[in-house]
């Protein structure tokens, strides 16, 4: 498995209340998609970004990262094989990723994803 960037999930309670200090203040102006419970801002000069979510829409626990990979199904494997506690089972979600959350030994929770060709 190769991590190919980390997406910071940061917990709010409305992202279109949330938004302007993004977008306005800091310049994450580009919204490079948004759910209703989890949107993207990216830099357009940088690609710096921040993921604002509200709830995840299928996993009973929340991420504080995302982090994206190029074989999710390979780290899956990995992950389980190392005993890791699987929070939500790898899926294949109806907005076009294959993902499962894990828990790090330290308690925080991580998403592992991959967007399908």
């Amino acid at each position: 498995m190769r991590v190919e960037r980390i997406t910071t999930n940061l917990p709010v309670e409305d992202i279109a209340e949330a938004k302007s200090f993004y977008t306005d203040f800091l310049g994450l102006a580009v919204e490079e998609f948004d759910l209703g419970w989890v949107a993207r801002f990216t830099s357009p000069e940088t690609g710096a970004h921040v993921q604002l979510v509200t709830r995840d829409a299928t996993s009973p626990v929340e991420s504080a990262m995302s982090v994206h990979v190029d074989d999710v199904d390979a780290a899956y494997e990995e992950a389980v094989r190392r005993g890791h506690e699987i929070v939500h089972p790898l899926t294949t979600e109806d907005w076009g990723v294959r993902r499962f959350l894990v828990r790090a030994r330290d308690g925080n929770v991580v998403n592992v994803v991959m967007h399908r060709a």
